[in-house]
């Protein structure tokens, strides 16, 4: 296991597949991130404009840096249909060298 502090997990939800999956391949194509899992089947529950809403959505799990994480909070703020798209970095504390290695190569301009 390798020291993992300087590579985060972002959680963010869609409102479709298809948003998901056009918000993931930009992510990727810009090197903001290394990997984008989709996990298709969410229920939201949330408060929005006064009233509790219950949605389905698709959970994107995205793998960063830290160094990427501002640009891709920016990014998403730009392409995400929603007037409010979840953000939530969460710190990695160890992972494989080998994944960890991968990940930051795969994010390098």
């Amino acid at each position: 296991m390798k020291d993992g502090r300087a590579f985060r997990v972002v959680l963010c939800t869609a409102g479709s597949e298809e948003e998901g999956a056009r918000i993931a391949k930009s992510l990727v194509e810009q090197k903001l991130c290394a990997c984008v899992n989709l996990a298709p089947g969410v229920r939201s529950f949330y408060r929005w404009e006064g009233a509790v809403q219950d949605d389905a959505e698709v959970l994107l799990i995205i793998k960063t840096t830290q160094e990427k994480l501002q640009a891709l909070s920016d990014h998403l703020a730009e392409i995400h249909g929603y007037d409010v798209p979840e953000v939530l970095a969460i710190a990695v504390d160890q992972g494989s060298a080998s994944y960890l290695e991968w990940l930051a190569e795969s994010c390098a301009d």
